[in-house]
């Protein structure tokens, strides 16, 4: 039986593992999931990746399956019933931007008819694939997650920054950033 090299991050557990094989990195034009990866991308913030996807589960029940119309409407007491929910990350600053966001993403879906369409304009409507040998090469941001980041505050949108940006980038499959020995390096492109 052939073993599969995978990216290096993804073999500490099973939960990783399931992650990068299906999800990570994959070309991803579906606006309520291109949500649930900005809203958790940005509680990640401080945290690992593998703190938010034990949780994941949690989330999308918390926040009404991240249909951003819902989350959009939330108001204090939902604010201090999310505070409370030992299942999520309760941070008042992260909760309270996923609510903003969800307003600005809609916001977004009104001027550009979809989030996907909007987020796809930084890498040109295609994703881009670099060519990593190593972890190490990996940036932690770059000119586009530069250039989407100020453009998500443009619109209204909080706790994102570029390194955020990138994250959610590489998540979403805007990049490419398997390295190129992992055996879903040519399955994404």
């Amino acid at each position: 039986m052939k073993i599969s090299t995978r990216c290096e991050w993804s073999n500490s557990t099973p939960l990783y593992i399931e992650y990068h094989d299906r999800e990570w990195g994959v070309p991803l034009h579906d606006d309520r999931m291109l949500f649930e990866f900005l809203v958790l991308d940005g509680a990640q913030a401080g945290l690992s990746w593998l703190t938010i996807l034990r949780k994941r589960k949690n989330y999308r029940a918390a926040f009404d399956n991240f249909d951003a119309a819902k989350v959009a409407a939330y108001d204090e007491t939902k604010v201090l019933e999310l505070l409370a929910d030992a299942g999520i990350v309760r941070n008042r600053m992260k909760i309270e931007s996923a609510v903003q966001n969800a307003r600005a993403f809609l916001a977004v879906q009104d001027e550009f008819g979809s989030f996907d369409a909007y987020i796809w304009r930084f890498v040109d409507g295609a994703p881009k694939k670099n060519a990593w040998r190593t972890m190490q090469e990996i940036p932690a941001k770059t000119a586009e997650s530069d250039a989407m980041n100020k453009d998500l505050i443009k619109h209204g949108f909080k706790f994102v920054g570029s390194t955020i940006s990138y994250a959610f980038m590489q998540a979403a499959g805007l990049v490419n950033d398997h390295v190129v020995s992992c055996f879903r390096y040519n399955e994404v492109s």
